[in-house]
This record gives structure tokens, sequence and C-alpha cells, in this order.
């Protein structure tokens, strides 16, 4: 017999998929997977950096480090200044130190009897210690100082970054573009900003130390400070060029270690340990790990041999230089143009202007190559600025009408959800939006909640446009219960608390009826610590629910709210049909108040039939509005959807007896 309602189910919406190859690699196996895979969001400026030379880095330096320390100023101002200060202290004792330590030279190296000589180089080297004995105190306060003023850093940045992506509007989360700087901010903007600090105050170090050492050998001979650069330009050409390789390798392998990683997630996530261990898959994922993970040793191991060229081409470029440099100054004690005593000090000044011109030029790119995801993290945030949900005038505490007047909705990724929507929804009524998954019934109902604002079109509270009022106090005016809540690792009673603000208050009776009307009293009251059990298996003592449960949790937690607008949007989906029914008689009938709109959103239609008006949804428009009985008395969409949902719950009839032929 044919059924009845199989001419009014839908069709296929594509066409059939054809059969799958026998055998096809579970990643690209040829060349870079970075023209496989789309590249991560860490490899942004790492190719920049790879490409960014000496001149360029000079250039930059100002502004970067002005930036750095003007953020070291915002989070704690005497410690900057004090190591800012310190620096300078210190680099001054290391000049007087060479100073002095000419002073010995000199009269270590002049006329007259061994012992008078050593006697008059006394206090020059009594000098020489009591300044090396300061500055090592010194240097002691510089890193007591920086040691607080990193943690610091991070702590305001990452405060700052917390609560602007927190606050941002929901749009801007679901831009997948969003999605991406928000990472990389995360993980590499914030980090780097923190070690900026650090680095800067190296940069800062070796450029005052070489402007001694240099001042003192340019007062000794100005030819010497000429031949240094000789000598040292080579090896911090070559310590740029191995950095600069490095990077060029990680932007290679990133695709790599990202798929990499991602077999190794796998093989020790929870949301896929369950799985794994009633399968085979083991093998199979620990073998594609190991084969991505040999083409990654492959490339470490090529790119340590490069570096170690590289290295060694400088360091004997830089010996050759440094030949000369010494070759000069022997020259020029030989010739008479330099007293021995200098020639001496000389030395010295050309062992710490070659240590600090070294450090300069390392420390100088790394401060760049750090700056570049400081810069990057500030555009971040400003453009989260940009999307902050806006303020204004607090929102009533309490709405009598809610009208919705031709309102349009698109998607960041262009999807366009609702066309021209208009409806009106008042307090002590409740209403159920219905339709097929995807029909826009849960976008309206986030843009009642005040999370997205229409593309077109307006949504007023008693004749107010709700785009005058302050976002923040607009949600709070709204109880939304999704179908996917959030599973807060926190205490049963807090996840119930949360939607009102709080995970620590609570009020006692309020938060027991929340839950008694939902089932999550019986639920909570399973618990081990009942209220103080942390609603997550990965805590000590923490519990672990099934997807009903958390069902019941966040019903509860938007019932405990007491919002004038109360939203379920698919809240009972993963509830067992006695609890479905339970909860709703509860919202119906005890919560849905004179003061309050309620509204049911839903693809099932039982709870519906209990509502004052029901809005039926189609491809983002209202196609039907009425009540129950009149949409089925009308016989259009919703009447087929409610009789279709109803022939499955009917029990078919037995088989005809079969004739006995007579």
């Amino acid at each position: 017999m044919t059924d009845p309602t199989a001419a009014r189910l839908p069709g296929p919406r594509a066409a059939a998929l054809e059969p799958p190859p026998e055998r096809m690699e579970a990643a690209p196996t040829g060349g870079d997977l970075g023209r496989h895979v789309t590249r991560g969001f860490w490899e942004t400026f790492e190719g920049e950096a790879a490409r960014t030379g000496l001149l360029t880095i000079a250039r930059r330096l100002p502004a970067i480090v002005r930036q750095v320390w003007g953020t070291a100023w915002r989070a704690d101002r005497r410690a900057a200044v004090l190591v800012a200060a310190l620096q300078l202290v210190s680099a001054a004792m290391a000049s007087a130190g060479l100073l002095a330590g000419l002073g010995v030279m000199q009269k270590v190296f002049a006329g007259g009897a061994t012992q008078e000589r050593i006697r008059a180089a006394l206090p020059a080297l009594a000098l020489v210690a009591v300044l090396l004995m300061l500055r090592a105190v010194v240097d002691t306060g510089i890193s007591y100082w920086q040691a607080g003023l990193g943690p610091r850093v991070r702590q305001q940045l990452e405060g700052e970054f917390l609560a602007l992506t927190g606050r941002v509007e929901l749009a801007a989360v679901d831009d997948p573009t969003w999605a991406d700087e928000v990472r990389r901010a995360h993980d590499r903007g914030l980090y780097y900003a923190k070690d900026s600090i650090d680095k800067t105050i190296e940069l800062a170090s070796a450029v005052l130390a070489l402007l001694g050492a240099a001042g003192v050998l340019g007062l000794l001979h100005p030819v010497l400070l000429v031949l240094l650069l000789a000598a040292v330009v080579p090896k911090g050409a070559a310590s740029v060029h191995s950095i600069r390789t490095g990077y060029l390798s990680a932007v290679r392998q990133s695709s790599l270690r990202r798929r990499m990683m991602h077999f190794a997630w796998v093989l020790y996530e929870r949301d896929t340990a369950a799985e794994l261990r009633v399968s085979t898959a083991q093998e199979a994922l620990l073998a594609e790990y190991h084969s991505l993970s040999a083409r990654i040793t492959g490339e470490e191991v090529a790119l340590g041999k490069h570096q170690a060229r590289a290295a060694a081409t400088g360091r004997t470029l830089g010996g050759i230089g440094m030949f000369a440099t010494y070759a000069a100054l022997a020259w020029m004690l030989g010739a008479g143009w330099m007293p021995l005593a200098t020639g001496g000090a000389a030395y010295l000044a050309i062992q710490a202007s070659q240590s600090a011109l070294l450090r300069v030029v390392i420390a100088g790119h790394r401060v760049f190559e750090n700056a570049l995801w400081v810069e990057d993290l500030n555009r971040f945030e400003e453009s989260c600025r940009a999307r902050l949900p806006r303020t204004g005038a607090p929102a009533p505490e309490t709405v009598k009408t809610i009208t919705v007047s031709d309102v349009h909705f698109a998607y960041p990724q262009g999807k366009q959800a609702l066309h021209g929507v208009s409806l009106t929804l008042e307090a002590g009524k409740k209403y159920a939006f219905v339709g097929a998954n995807g029909s826009g019934k849960s976008t309206l109902s986030r843009i009642l909640a005040g999370l997205y604002e229409p593309t077109a079109g307006t949504v007023a509270w008693d004749g107010v446009d709700v785009r005058t009022f302050d976002a923040a106090t607009l949600t709070g005016r709204v109880a939304l219960v999704l179908q996917d809540p959030g599973h807060w690792p926190l205490s049963a009673l807090a996840n119930v608390t949360i939607g009102s603000g709080s995970v620590t208050t609570a009020d006692p009776e309020r938060a027991l009826r929340a839950v008694t009307a939902t089932g999550a009293d019986r639920v909570i009251a399973a618990l081990d610590q009942r209220w103080q059990t942390v609603l997550s298996p990965q805590f000590e003592g923490g519990a672990e629910l099934s997807d009903g449960n958390w069902s019941k949790v966040a019903c509860a937690r938007g019932l405990y709210q007491q919002a004038p607008v109360l939203l379920m949007d698919e809240p009972t989906a993963s509830m067992d049909p006695l609890a479905e029914d339970r909860l709703f008689r509860a919202v119906l009938d005890e919560y849905a108040g004179p003061d309050t709109i309620t509204v049911l959103v839903s693809h099932r239609l039982g709870p519906a039939t209990a509502c004052d008006r029901v809005f039926v949804f189609d491809e983002g428009r209202i196609v039907e509005g009425g009540s129950h009985r009149e949409l089925m008395e009308l016989g259009g969409a919703y009447a087929r959807m409610f009789d279709i949902q109803a022939a499955a719950y009917r029990t078919p009839a037995p088989p005809a007896a079969a004739s006995s032929g007579r």
C-alpha cells in the first residue's frame, strides 16, 4: 500500500554522489603542502620578516621601540623608568670601566721601576673594581625590575585582549576572517608583545654598550673603529641570514606541521578518545604522523646544515676582518703611532665593541620580528573596537510589545538568512517559530536577543528602535536558551546562575525553582557534591553530563534569569519525550506569565499546539501565521508538517489476514 505522506516529502537536494576511489592519500604528499592546504595564520608575517634586510630594520627600530615601551609605560611606569634609567647607568659604568682600564694600562706600561708602576696603577685598578661591583648591583636591579615588568605587560595585554574579544558583536565571531585573526593575535601577538620587552631591553643594553666601547675606541684611534665594522658585519649578516632562512623554512613546513599536529591531537584528545579505542585507527594515524614527521625532520636537517655553512662563512670573513684590525693595531704600535699602554686599552675596547655590535645586529632583527606581531595585535584590537556592540540608553526592564518590521539579515559569508520578516509579539502570550532547518527561525531569535542587528528593517520595543538601547543591557533583558548550550567547566550552581551575571552568588529559592521546572533538580541531586560539583570530567571530582542533562541545566539557566523575553531555541532536541513534555509544561504554565514574551523555536510541532500563535518559516520568510487550530484548518505548510510528524507516532494497522482460498 502506498504511504499517503510520501508524496508530500521533499525530494533529494543534490545529485547522487559518485563512489570514491579505492585508494587516496590522507593528505597531499608532493612538494609543499602549502599549495594544497590554506596557509596557517602563523605564517602571515614570518615571510615578511624573512625577506627583511638590515636597512629596513634600522629605519623602523625607533618607532618599534617607542611602541613597545609605550605598552610598558602603561603596564608599570615605575618599573619601566627604573629599567631604562638603570640601563643608562650600567652603560655609563661600562664606559667608565674601559677608561679606568686605560688608566691602568698607562700606569703599568709607563717607565720606571715595576713596583712604582704597580703602586701608581692601584688607584685606577681600585676604581675598575668598584665600577665592576657597582655595575653588578645595577644589573641586578635591572633584572629585578625587568622580572616584574614582563608579567605586568602580559597581564595588561591579555586583559585588554579578552575584554575586547569577549564583547565583539556576534557577527564578528561568525566571520571566518575574524576567527583566523583572533587566533593569530592570541597565539603570536600576545606572546611577542610580552617578549618584546625583554628583546628591546637587550637591544638597548647592546646599543649603549656599543656606544660606550666605540666611543673609547674612537678616542684611541678612529681607524680601529672602521676596521672593527669589517670584522663584525660579516658575522652579523650571517646571523641575520640564518634567522631569515629559519623563517623561510618555517613557512615551507607550516602546513606540514599543522597536518602532523592534527594527527597527534586525535590520538590524545578526549573528543576522539572513545571512538579511537573502539576502532583500529591508531596504527593508521600513527603511520601518517610518522610520515609527516619524517619530512619535517628532513627539512630541519637541511636547514641546520645550511645555517652551519652560513655561520662558517660569516666567521671566516669576520676572522679576516678581525685579523686586519689587530694587524693595524700592531702596525700602529710598531710604527710608534700609539703607545703600548694605549694599545692594550684598544685591545679591550675592540673586544667590547665587537661583542656589543654583534648583539646589536641580532637583537635589532629580533625586535623587528617581534614588532611585526605586536603591530598585527594592535590592528586586530582596533578592528575589535570598531565592532563592539553599540552603547546608548539602558533597555527598559519590561516590554509590552516587540514589533519586527521588514527585517532582512545576511551572514558575513554572504548567505541571506531573512527576507523581509514582519511580526508582532505581545507580553503574556506564547509564540512558536517553526519550520525546516535553515528556514531562518533561529536567526530571528538571535536578532530578537540583540546578538545580531538586521541588515535592513527594524526591531522595536514598545515603539522604540532597539538600536537606541545599550546592547549589553538589551541582551540582559532576554533569556536565550540554545540547542547547543555552553558547557561551562564551573560548578552546577554557577552553570545555573551564569546567565544572570554571577558564578559565585545565587538566589537559592529562585535557583531551586528553575532546576525543578526543567528536571535538572534530579540531575544535580545525583552528583557527588550536588550544587558544588564541577561539570567537567577533566577536573578533580568533576562530573560528565549527557547532552539531555546539559539541556536541562541550560533551560534552568534561562528560567533563572526571569527576563521579560524568554527565547527557547530547540532546547529539547536531545531530551527524551517525557523530559521535553515536563519542560514545556513548566515553561508554558509557570514561567510564561502576563509580563513575559515567550517564544519557542522548534521544528517539532508538539509544543506549538499550546502556543497562542505560530509563525511558519520557509527560506527566510514567514509563510503562515495563526493559532494551531487556524493553521490546521488552513491546510497549508504547517498542516502538512503536523500530519507527517503525527503519522510517525501512530501505531500502524496490522496486516490484513491472508485469503483462505475458499
